[in-house]
């Protein structure tokens, strides 16, 4: 998988030497992101689950079928403090694909997710070529709205009961951003 950075940022798939880190981020943040993930059993936490994670995500990545990519700051290559991914990828005539990402608590409000999934749109649009890129929010994610709508991403419409989010099926808004160069 391609690596990719911003700035301040390194974005790269993880080995199976980077089970520590995954395991380090999912355990830091374990309370921070339950009010935007499903919820996480403590079966989640293990080195089993984090080794498993990591081998399905390098499949999906040789399949071409989901990439993902973990963020470390350029001044601590040695800890992951969030992902973005792709998945869903469609190719055909839909070319498009599914946007998600987290980042670790102690790191939001400095733009790094900004910088990091501009990053992987443009990976998205010049290598993959895909036409659209969708991503849902919870629509009392305000930060997370905004960090689109700042991209360039336009709001279609709510997708009701979307996503199971913390134990209660939540509406999404949904947000789609276009590949100008195919229009």
């Amino acid at each position: 998988m391609e690596r990719l950075s911003t700035p301040r940022l390194i974005l790269r798939g993880l080995t199976p030497k980077d089970v520590p880190l995954l395991l380090d981020f999912d355990s830091r943040n374990r309370e921070f992101l339950s009010n935007w993930e499903p919820k996480r059993n403590d079966l989640y936490f293990t080195v089993t689950r984090a080794a498993a994670a990591i081998k399905a995500d390098a499949r999906s990545s040789r399949r071409g079928l989901a990439f993902r990519w973990h963020l470390f700051l350029r001044s601590n290559p040695r800890r992951i403090i969030g992902s973005v991914a792709l998945s869903n990828i469609v190719e055909g005539a839909f070319l498009s694909a599914l946007l998600g990402y987290r980042l670790d608590g102690q790191m939001t409000g400095q733009g790094l997710m900004s910088e990091a999934v501009e990053a992987v749109v443009e990976f998205a649009f010049s290598v993959l070529g895909l036409h659209r890129i969708e991503a849902n929010v919870m629509p009392r994610n305000k930060a997370s709205r905004k960090l689109l709508i700042g991209l360039g991403f336009e709001e279609e419409g709510i997708a009701r009961r979307y996503l199971r989010i913390a134990g209660v099926w939540e509406d999404h808004l949904h947000h789609v951003r276009f590949n100008k160069e195919l229009e």
